[in-house]
């Protein structure tokens, strides 16, 4: 059966990053293939992971109306659109990444989301682990992209805004209903200290995170240098606190 991990928070937030590095740790330490899934319409995990999109599921369905006229004889248009998404799996050792990308027209991401999901379920039975990674704020939970959820990882980063943004996210999860098994709070960028302000407000809300992750001077070089995260050593500190999040979270899976 395939765990799945998906993280949420604000923008800027280092969502990517911390969905990065806990492909990583899953690629080093746990049985694979691992899946990794970019719901956002502005694809970058791949360029986190050090794997090249040449295709994304909202790019396939601007080509898919386009072609729908030539589809081969003996295909329906649904096998056709079938084998079209399979192209946009990039397969590298131990893990496949697929990308929504952005829908046809401006700002249309609604029809490329409900096909990522249903393509998302009929992949899990081939994979161990899914790691997804959302757009920044709370649009994909309206839209039910995170949903059947084993881990929702919310991160915010060292500030008042992004506690309550995760305290938004919290209850929009509560008030759709969604499926999601377990939910914990990640603050990233954390100093050594954390600052009065930002534990009242969590003691305000209610929030106690399961981790810190901290500003992480070798990872931010390697963002700069546009070198994979997967290669970040083992001495990184955003490397070792992603490493005690993992136990933390797979041992009370």
């Amino acid at each position: 059966m395939c765990f799945k991990i998906a993280v949420a928070g604000k923008g800027g937030s280092g969502k990517t990053s911390i969905a990065s590095l806990i492909i990583g740790y899953l690629k080093n330490n746990k049985p694979r293939p691992i899946l990794a899934v970019d719901a956002d319409a502005n694809a970058n995990l791949g360029e986190s992971l050090g794997l090249s999109l040449k295709e994304t599921i909202g790019s396939i369905i601007a080509s898919f109306n386009e072609e729908k006229m030539k589809i081969p004889p003996g295909l329906t248009k649904e096998a056709y659109l079938e084998v079209r998404l399979n192209e946009t799996i990039v397969e590298s050792t131990g893990l496949d990444l697929i990308a929504m990308g952005r829908g046809e027209g401006t700002g249309c991401y609604c029809y490329p989301n409900t096909v990522l999901k249903k393509f998302i379920d009929s992949l899990m039975t081939n994979y161990t682990y899914m790691v997804m990674d959302n757009e920044a704020g709370m649009e994909h939970l309206s839209r039910r992209t995170t949903e059947d959820i084993d881990e929702l990882l919310i991160i915010s980063d060292h500030s008042v805004k992004g506690i309550r943004t995760v305290a938004r996210i919290r209850d929009l999860i509560s008030e759709l209903k969604l499926v999601v098994k377990r939910q914990s709070v990640i603050i990233n960028f954390a100093p050594k200290v954390i600052d009065s302000h930002i534990t009242r407000e969590l003691e305000e809300l209610g929030l106690k995170p399961i981790a810190t992750v901290p500003l992480d001077e070798e990872l931010h070089q390697y963002d700069l240098e546009q070198k994979s995260l997967l290669e970040l050593p083992d001495t990184s500190k955003a490397v070792q606190a992603i490493g005690n999040l993992m136990a933390k979270v797979l041992n009370q899976g």
